[in-house]
């Protein structure tokens, strides 16, 4: 089955890219791989929510904090499927298709202090690729709490990939 048959499966489609919030693209290709820059969760050009990751009242629940880091990988994956179509090869979710593995994914939560919960974050993220592109999307992974994220987003994800 094709990514995009999994994300049919899944009742998710491809997002349009990200507009860049800054000076910068939202992926390159050197050689084999894309490298997406930190995406965030996105949706309709749209953060759902805003703030630190925790549990004390006023802070943006970890469970929420994980399906945004899921949106934030949806994100990634539109972004390099926007450099394979660039280069003329398949358009869309078809794109994901070219994707050989999921080399690495870097994942940002923005923490309250108290907050040592990013590695179950930041499993949004890795599941919806492994959802997405099978074995292709078992990966390599940072998870790492920091102060403040672009935009007070809670979460931000950026990954690599080696392509076909």
């Amino acid at each position: 089955m094709g990514a995009a048959a999994r994300l049919t499966e899944l009742g998710l489609t491809l997002p349009a890219v990200a507009a860049p919030v800054a000076a910068y693209v939202p992926a390159v290709r050197t050689g084999a791989h894309v490298h997406t820059s930190g995406q965030l969760p996105f949706v309709a050009g749209a953060l759902p929510a805003t703030g630190k990751v925790g549990t004390a009242d006023g802070l943006v629940d970890p469970q929420d904090a994980t399906a945004l880091a899921r949106t934030a990988a949806l994100n990634a994956l539109a972004a390099v499927a926007s450099v394979i179509e660039a280069e003329g090869g398949p358009s869309g979710a078809d794109a994901l298709d070219r994707i050989v593995r999921v080399v690495k994914v870097v994942g940002f939560v923005a923490s309250d202090p108290s907050f040592t919960g990013q590695p179950g974050v930041i499993n949004g993220a890795s599941t919806l690729l492994q959802d997405v592109l099978g074995d292709a999307g078992v990966h390599a992974r940072s998870a790492v709490g920091v102060a403040v994220l672009p935009l007070d987003s809670p979460v931000e994800v950026e990954i690599v990939v080696e392509t076909r």
